[in-house]
């Protein structure tokens, strides 16, 4: 065989590459609240746990179950929320997550659609019940665009998520 091609044969993927592609972009999403759009209530979903939730079920045990804290805490302070919202409740996700996974090894997508659904539903009225606790009183038809735009994007940010693996694992 020529050198060459040796060099390319039984490489392992990149170790930096297989740590830093899933948090990248996570914390890439997570930074959509700094996009500049006006809107008078919340519009956009939660694109950092749309990404987190997407690995997750994608490659379950990619993350630990304490992953959910320094995402989070990344979270809540470029979004805005009160400190701690993302944090609570990205772990309670990440820890039913792997319930599901351990009770429920075959799954198929509707399934999972489902179980992402659920999660995002979750985070978001759970954000504005602790939003509600500590600041304002708003009511949850507010968040209705975003629960739906969130769980009609989970398909999209799969395929998403899924093409980063495929690069994060390239040899």
């Amino acid at each position: 065989m020529n050198a060459p091609y040796r060099a390319r044969l039984n490489r392992e993927p990149s170790a930096f590459r297989k740590a830093a592609v899933p948090i990248a972009s996570v914390l890439a999403g997570s930074l959509t609240p700094l996009l500049p759009i006006v809107a008078s209530a919340p519009v956009l979903p939660p694109f950092g746990l749309v990404i987190l939730i997407c690995w997750q079920i994608l490659r379950p045990g990619l993350w630990p179950v304490w992953a959910g804290v320094p995402f989070g805490m990344i979270d809540d302070i470029i979004s805005g929320q009160p400190v701690g919202c993302a944090v609570l409740l990205w772990s309670i996700i990440l820890i039913a997550l792997d319930l599901i996974e351990q009770r429920y090894i075959w799954r198929n997508y509707w399934q999972d659609w489902f179980i992402a659904a659920a999660c995002l539903i979750f985070a978001i009225a759970g954000g504005l019940a602790i939003n509600n606790f500590l600041v304002n009183d708003t009511r949850l038809s507010v968040l209705y665009p975003q629960m739906i735009l969130a769980i009609f994007t989970y398909p999209l940010v799969l395929r998403l998520v899924a093409r980063l693996d495929h690069i994060r694992l390239k040899r």
